[in-house]
């Protein structure tokens, strides 16, 4: 019989940000595959005699192509074990959990989503830092800057994104910084326009800098920012809603 597999958001940051779905099947599943930054106590909720898979991917540091990743969760499937693919924050938000389901349809095995906490939304609010905030920022923007087949791996219509009215969140961007300031500056965005970097959750180097779209990549340059960072850019990215902090928006 084909087992399930289950693609599992594992949140981001503390092992206890996995939702009460997702810790249940790591309880009872016959596998596990996982990836960069998850927390290190989740594989302890796994049974003792499950297999454990470490199948990562960061950027020049993959321990696998997605192909063999696909290729093994299909094949620990077909091997009758319940399969928990278990990445970080959530598996459809640039996790490329939608290339794994595609290959799991493909080749007949059944497979379930099963939501997790995202880093674009859940690493600024653990710094302070709302993506929307009433009278503030009634939308938010979720970018990748690895876009293939572009000069400088920024979206083709990235310009557009200067004139959008909300709160722009990067990721997977911090090696492009100046160059995504520069850009959203030149198509109008305005130099003062508050910024922020925060390498949070699981990251190795935890790290918050404020600053505006002008002198943020100065500031991270200065501060030795390591990746895995979200970029914030937009007026919430001077909030700072942590204990005892105070706000530049009472009245919002």
């Amino acid at each position: 019989m084909t087992g399930t597999v289950y693609l599992v958001g594992a949140g981001c940051g503390q092992a206890d940000l996995i939702t009460v779905r997702g810790l249940r099947l790591l309880h009872s599943c016959g596998a596990v595959v996982y990836d960069d930054l998850i927390a290190p106590e989740l594989l302890s909720e796994v049974p003792a005699n499950a297999d454990r898979i470490y199948m990562g991917k960061r950027e020049g540091q993959h321990s696998a192509t997605q192909e063999a990743i696909c290729a093994k969760l299909v094949e620990l499937a077909r091997e009758g074990k319940d399969v928990v693919r278990l990445k970080g924050g959530d598996p459809f938000v640039f996790g490329r959990g939608g290339e794994e389901a595609l290959a799991l349809q493909a080749a007949g095995v059944p497979f379930k989503v099963v939501p997790g906490v995202t880093s674009p939304i859940a690493i600024p609010a653990l710094a302070g830092i709302p993506v929307t905030h009433r009278g503030v920022s009634q939308s938010f923007h979720v970018i990748t800057a690895h876009t293939a087949d572009t000069p400088d791996g920024l979206p083709e219509h990235f310009d557009d994104l200067a004139r959008l009215p909300g709160t722009l969140v990067f990721l997977m961007g911090l090696s492009r910084l100046e160059v995504i300031a520069r850009r959203l500056m030149e198509a109008g965005k305005a130099p003062e326009t508050p910024a922020a970097v925060v390498s949070g959750g699981n990251a190795p180097h935890p790290a918050v800098i404020r600053g505006t779209l002008e002198d943020i990549a100065a500031k991270v340059r200065a501060a030795g920012v390591q990746p895995p960072a979200v970029i914030v850019v937009g007026d919430v990215a001077a909030l700072e809603l942590t204990a005892g902090a105070g706000t530049p928006y009472p009245n919002a």
